[in-house]
């Protein structure tokens, strides 16, 4: 299993990695939570437009079992637009030229379920090791996020502690909280997969 990152799709493999993107976002986003709805068998939204960066675990087969998407927060954020209530009643988010949101993560549950081992949990510690790794090698010291309390309790458990921007709130029957995590060589290094790579064009050197 590997990482890819894609902001400008320039091959027929980007195009169809992307697809295979688009389609999981809609089984899971659409079909599988109930939070957004979608014509057909994709899932794009405003945000997609904006010329963002795709993060992508793909497994030996050439399947996209993960996704992220990464956009500047100075810009249009879904925190700022959708989850401002996430934010608390405090001045605790304070966006900037080196914060990046990460939004659509996911992975394929379906798909990982069906391969022996511990598929799931690495499509997962993957994505972790990439957005992170692609946010430091890109500028970006800090990552602000809106997820569930669920996936906040694997970030700690992978050593990526989040920093809470306020109290969880009830969203679509969802648990979610906004945070901000770090992004710097130290963090890449400790939450990388033994066999984690990326197709990056820089690399961080893990030991």
């Amino acid at each position: 299993m590997h990482a890819v990152a894609l902001s400008q799709p320039r091959t027929s493999r980007d195009l169809g990695l992307l697809e295979q993107m688009y389609r999981l976002r809609a089984r899971v986003f659409a079909q599988r939570l109930g939070w957004v709805a979608c014509k057909g068998e994709r899932e794009c939204d405003e945000f997609d437009a904006l010329e963002p960066t795709y993060i992508l675990a793909i497994d030996e087969q050439s399947n996209v079992v993960g996704c992220a998407r990464l956009l500047p927060a100075c810009g249009p954020t879904m925190l700022q637009t959708l989850f401002s209530c996430l934010l608390g009643g405090g001045d605790t988010f304070h966006p900037h030229a080196s914060m990046i949101e990460s939004s659509r993560f996911c992975v394929d549950i379906d798909h990982c379920h069906g391969i022996e081992g511990r598929p799931l949990h690495l499509a997962t510690r993957t994505m972790f090791a990439a957005i992170a790794e692609w946010s430091f090698l890109n500028g970006y010291n800090e990552i602000v996020t809106v997820t569930d309390v669920r996936l906040e309790r694997l970030l700690n458990r992978s050593g990526w502690p989040m920093r809470r921007l306020g109290e969880p709130r009830l969203i679509n029957e969802t648990l979610s909280v906004a945070g901000v995590l770090a992004a710097d060589q130290a963090t890449v290094e400790r939450i990388c997969p033994a066999d984690y790579h990326s197709e990056f064009v820089e690399r961080v050197k893990v030991a």
